[in-house]
């Protein structure tokens, strides 16, 4: 019996298992296990790291992780771990359209969403295993610090990032101990306020919270046809083998392109009303005006005179698209979609929800329920469902025993390079 064999059997778990919890083709597995192929290091280790099965009426029990949504926005973050499992039981968003949004799409809920963090103790936060914020990116305020220093005196958090919202994710991690974290933030975050503002995060959360922590950079272009970049922080409150490196992204020979998310128009989507006509087009109403489109057509010839780089995105069925922003409903500069013998439109809110991964194939359709406006600004603040999903997976082994995987369809998986 070869390493990998032993090692799933010790688990408890079925070869189909491994593959949905791995992120691999059953056929990839069974290679693993009749020893054709040797696995790497991580997959190996991903498996040593699994709670055995002992067979058992209780151990075979659903018994998964609990999380809580901070900063939930429509609940990107919290889509990823509802694959694998988790079971949300607090959810807190301060704007009421995506508190709106939020509720349609996650109509069974046993709880509400809550507003205003900052006005919640955390004491009236159920106790939880994962906490996922993607909080706002905001500069810490030198003057405290520099006082306590100047009188030889300790501080720590509560002063470090008193007064950003940063600092209610570190009292609740603090207050409730939870195995683990994932937090999101811009790309930017590395260099915002030269370097300070991540500084004192990661102070925070390792030495003052004594969690293990590790940070990437993943782009969502691997996912979904959209050149999108995001910080994610993970972290840990006991050591484990998780490696943010060993992160798998969709097995291809090419990223994804635009076609994937575009209303096909050939009528195959009929019944779409609220953006297609009845022979299934999309309504005149998301094609730019001769004058915005001349507009943004003079401002691009204008900056590019200038040797800038301002300017419009304009892109067709085989392309990836630019990163979609919360201000994209102002004039859908960023990504507008060719058009033949007109001016280019804006994506659809549901071309956006699939460009986001909300919305993907075998699942059910979006709810929209606020203002195509609103929805613009909602999908420009989310993250990629399907890299959360990714990232989920990759933390199961320390979240969740074998019992608590779902049953999916599954993909074939890689290491990102």
């Amino acid at each position: 019996m070869n390493e990998f064999s032993a090692l799933r059997l010790r688990a408890g778990i079925t070869v189909p298992e491994v593959a949905l919890l791995l992120d691999y083709t059953e056929r990839q597995v069974y290679r693993w296990e009749s020893g054709d192929v040797v696995p790497k290091k991580v997959i190996l280790d991903r498996l040593r790291a699994l709670r055995p099965r002992n067979g058992d009426a209780d151990s075979m029990q659903d018994d998964s992780f609990t999380f809580i949504d901070l900063f939930a926005g429509i609940g990107g973050l919290r889509r990823g771990f509802d694959a694998i499992g988790g079971k949300c039981i607090f959810t807190s968003e301060w704007d009421r359209f995506s508190q709106e949004t939020y509720r349609a799409n996650f109509p069974n809920d046993d709880h509400d969403v809550m507003g205003d963090i900052t006005k919640i103790e955390a004491d009236e936060i159920p106790a939880h295993d994962l906490l996922l914020a993607g909080f706002p990116c905001q500069p810490f305020s030198l003057a405290g610090v520099s006082k306590l220093n100047s009188l030889n005196r300790m501080h720590g958090f509560q002063c470090d990032v008193r007064g950003t919202l940063f600092f209610d994710v570190a009292r609740i991690i603090q207050h409730h101990q939870p195995k683990a974290f994932l937090l999101e933030n811009v790309k930017n975050l590395r260099s915002h306020d030269k370097g300070r503002t991540l500084e004192v995060i990661m102070k925070t959360l390792e030495e003052d919270l004594g969690y293990h922590v590790q940070t990437r950079i993943v782009d969502a272009r691997h996912w979904v046809p959209q050149h999108r970049e995001r910080l994610f922080i993970v972290g840990f409150r006991d050591e484990t083998k998780f490696r943010f490196d060993d992160l798998l992204f969709p097995e291809s020979t090419e990223d994804p392109k635009l076609k994937t998310i575009l209303h096909r128009e050939d009528g195959s989507e009929a019944g779409d009303e609220r953006f297609l006509d009845a022979r299934g087009k999309v309504l005149p109403r998301y094609t730019l005006s001769d004058h915005l489109w001349g507009y943004l057509q003079n401002y691009a010839e204008k900056h590019r005179q200038k040797g800038n780089g301002f300017g419009f995105g304009l892109v067709g069925p085989q392309d990836v698209a630019r990163t979609l922003s919360a201000r994209y409903h102002k004039d859908g500069s960023e990504i507008l979609v060719k058009q033949k013998r007109k001016s280019p439109r804006r994506l659809t809110p549901r071309e956006c929800a699939r460009l986001m991964g909300f919305e993907q194939q075998g699942q059910e359709p979006f709810r929209f329920v606020v203002s195509d406006t609103q929805a613009y600004r909602q999908f420009g603040n989310a993250v990629v469902v399907p890299v959360i999903e990714s990232i989920a997976k990759l933390m199961q082994p320390w979240l969740a025993p074998p019992s608590a995987i779902p049953e999916k369809t599954n993909t074939k998986g890689r290491a990102v390079a």
